[in-house]
């Protein structure tokens, strides 16, 4: 059975975003079919997918390689979430489904559970889970998707250091989902958009030092990522 182009797709970018291919590191067709053991055509529809997100970019005499994000590009896409998660979250408040509450608040106790008890391991991977539902509560597909990719480029350009406070910061997200519940579209985008602003200040830039021109697959103990592939 082929294997679709998107699952090809979402395997290529979450080794970006991981840092499997480094920045400048060029994406041949035959290396990649050969890894994630497909043929060329969903590869060659997967990195047109890439380019059109930014991820990859096509070089003459070089083909298809990792994108090499500038500074202000990296801080744009900062700027872009503060202003669009609390658009999502305005709109959960008047979407929402009683589906999307029960996810959001079920997030919310595991968070804060995990918070005060001081075990960090799960708390990014439930964050994110958390600003994945309440994007799609907006029920809006375009601001989804956007949302999702600007996640996936800033996990790619920054590291993301631990909240100062983890137990206030799931208390935002806990004040969060209780004014989407009230249909309260103003104090969600209030919450959310202070809860956003103090989030940025964790960042740190991941941009290689000056010179580094990596040039090959990285060749550490990343697993392939085949999430979400198809036999």
């Amino acid at each position: 059975m082929r294997i679709p182009a998107h699952s090809v797709c979402t395997a290529i970018r979450d080794d970006i975003v991981a840092g499997v291919y480094e920045r400048g590191s060029r994406l041949t067709e035959e290396l990649l079919a050969r890894r994630y053991g497909v043929s060329r055509v969903p590869v060659r529809e997967a990195l047109r997918t890439l380019e059109a997100e930014g991820f990859v970019v096509t070089r003459r005499h070089a083909g298809a390689c990792v994108a090499e994000p500038t500074e202000q590009e990296a801080s744009d896409l900062l700027e872009m979430r503060m202003l669009l998660e609390p658009l999502g979250a305005s709109r959960a408040a008047q979407r929402r489904t009683e589906a999307h509450l029960k996810v959001l608040r079920g997030l919310v106790r595991l968070g804060q559970e995990r918070a005060r008890r001081g075990n960090s391991e799960d708390l990014r991977s439930l964050g994110g889970w958390f600003h994945e539902t309440l994007a799609q509560a907006s029920g809006s597909h375009a601001l989804t998707s956007t949302l999702t990719q600007l996640r996936h480029k800033i996990a790619w350009m920054y590291a993301v250091e631990a909240p100062a406070s983890p137990v206030d910061s799931w208390a935002e997200h806990g004040a969060i989902v209780d004014a989407v519940a009230r249909g309260d579209g103003e104090r969600a985008r209030a919450i959310t958009a202070l809860h956003t602003e103090r989030a940025t200040v964790v960042h740190r830039l991941r941009f290689p030092g000056a010179g580094e021109r990596p040039d090959r697959v990285r060749t550490s103990q990343h697993p392939v990522n085949m999430t979400g592939l198809r036999h």
